[in-house]
């Protein structure tokens, strides 16, 4: 009887206890599993000698279809080698506007995603990989079946052959998704650009409203002067290849980023020899290289907000001259907002 009577008390004790225990058990949070992400570096051919000329039945572009990494996530960075080699007969002997473009199934436009200006009459052999370009800004658009175009302003039947390969670095990413948003987009031909020094009906402002979401916002631009209008700079130097001059990007009407268009050091190409005049220094470009990326990240994410954007060029008046034949003076520009955050993201949404 005694003995009933101390498991009457001590069998519910221990039941007790190990019902506290359970519902604590069941209150702690389950671990998580770590994600283990390798970091490797995988290289994904594209164009392969494509051949790229004006005459003889070829095009100066090329659109084409290609498999790219399976997935956006995971990926550090993106680079871009284009090399070119000479058709039988020679390369093209001039230095001129070429770029890549990846196609935005969704939006059913084509984003210039790197620049370059071909070499004088000469190949990229001394490059081992090629030019190369950074372009992980798009790796939203760089994943899967991907359409690009390829175009070189070449004007003769020889032009050139093309090769483009992409570097895919695997591993923790700044951010693991961007969404990217044409804000400018004058960048077709290098004569298709911002009329410079005289007026035009071209828009140059936009309203940016930044996704909620949004962790990082950056604007990228590429620019680069074509056209040698009168009056000179000091030095004999015409615009808009070869002046140099500071453009702004306003944000909500305050000059907040400057794009210096001046010299890059082209005698230091080390695609020497070139068969022109490949060694004075352009505004922000020089023949056989890439055309720089200016990244501008704002200091506040601004997530959710509306800006108002202005690409604001330096004032400059042409006088209608040329000190070369080729009337007027360009600014080929492209620019893209892109919202970055560690959950899937929209797009910024842009408004002329």
């Amino acid at each position: 009887m005694k003995y009933l009577k101390i498991l009457a008390v001590v069998v519910p004790l221990v039941i007790g206890f190990q019902s506290c225990k359970k519902e604590k058990k069941e209150e702690e949070p389950a671990l998580q599993e770590e994600e283990v992400v390798s970091v490797d570096t995988i290289t994904y051919s594209t164009f392969s000698k494509q051949r790229i000329a004006f005459g003889g039945g070829e095009s100066q572009t090329v659109e084409k279809t290609f498999t790219l990494h399976p997935t956006e996530r995971n990926i550090d960075n993106i680079k871009m080698f284009v090399q070119l080699d000479c058709p039988t007969g020679g390369c093209n002997i001039w230095d001129v506007y070429a770029n890549i473009k990846v196609k935005d199934k969704e939006a059913d436009e084509w984003y210039e995603i790197g620049r370059y200006i071909t070499p004088y009459g000469v190949n990229t052999s001394p490059l081992e990989k090629g030019i190369e370009i950074d372009v992980t800004d798009f790796k939203s658009l760089l994943h899967g079946e991907v359409d690009l175009r390829a175009r070189i302003e070449t004007w003769g039947a020889d032009g050139w052959n093309l090769t483009v390969n992409f570097e895919v670095t695997t591993g923790v990413p700044d951010y693991q998704y961007y969404a990217v948003s044409p804000l400018l987009m004058y960048d077709q031909w290098s004569t298709s650009g911002v009329p410079y020094g005289k007026e035009h009906g071209l828009d140059l402002t936009r309203t940016i409203t930044v996704s909620s979401g949004a962790e990082e916002t950056a604007l990228r631009t590429v620019i680069s002067g074509w056209g040698h209008a009168t009056p000179l700079d000091p030095g004999g130097r015409p615009c808009a290849e070869w002046c140099f001059r500071t453009h702004n990007i306003k944000l909500d009407g305050v000059n907040t980023f400057d794009h210096y268009m001046g010299p890059m050091g082209c005698a230091a190409n080390p695609i020497k020899n070139q068969r022109g005049n490949w060694e004075p220094d352009r505004a922000g470009w020089c023949p056989g290289m890439a055309v720089p990326v200016r990244t501008d990240v704002l200091g506040d994410a601004n997530a959710g907000n509306t800006l108002s954007f202005e690409y604001d060029y330096q004032d400059w008046t042409s006088d209608g001259g040329t000190a070369s034949g080729q009337d007027g003076a360009y600014y080929a520009t492209s620019c893209f907002v892109i919202v970055k955050s560690n959950e899937p993201i929209a797009k910024a949404t842009v408004v002329e």
